[in-house]
């Protein structure tokens, strides 16, 4: 590898995470503005989507430790967004399910959600993003194969 591949694999680090920061920050605006933080947002998003879930899959299905699930659950459980429910067969799993307020606020912001990020990628045509997409795929997948 030459010292140029090397300086442009450190521009594309830069500007990747230059876009990231600049979508999460209008997310987390967004997010605020509705009165969820990230978090809340994505574990109601996978119930909103997904249907029931087991506590226990959670943390791993929205990339969160798994301790911090009981906290957020909990604050959503209080704020009437999501119910815990036991599972008849293992008393050993409980699972966290979308409760009709939590449905009703998720109708209402994710399709507003959805404009929002669709505006954040305006800059990029539908092809751009179809090769931006696939690009990303890419890089991704082989990043879980190197080893360090």
């Amino acid at each position: 590898m030459t010292e140029e591949e090397i300086k442009q694999s450190l521009k594309l680090y830069i500007v990747l995470s230059r876009a990231h920061k600049v979508i999460d920050e209008e997310s987390h605006s967004f997010f605020q503005a509705n009165g969820v933080n990230p978090t809340e947002f994505a574990v109601l998003e996978l119930l909103y989507h997904k249907g029931r879930q087991p506590l226990q899959q959670i943390g791993s299905k929205i990339l969160l430790a798994s301790g911090s699930i009981t906290y957020v659950v909990d604050k959503l459980e209080k704020r009437g967004y999501l119910n815990r429910v036991s599972c008849p067969n293992d008393r050993r799993v409980t699972y966290a399910e979308i409760s009709e307020e939590g449905h009703a606020f998720m109708a209402k912001i994710f399709p507003q959600h959805e404009r929002v990020l669709h505006e954040l990628m305006g800059a990029l045509n539908d092809e751009e993003k179809e090769q931006a997409i696939a690009l990303l795929k890419k890089l991704g997948r082989s990043i879980k194969d190197l080893s360090y």
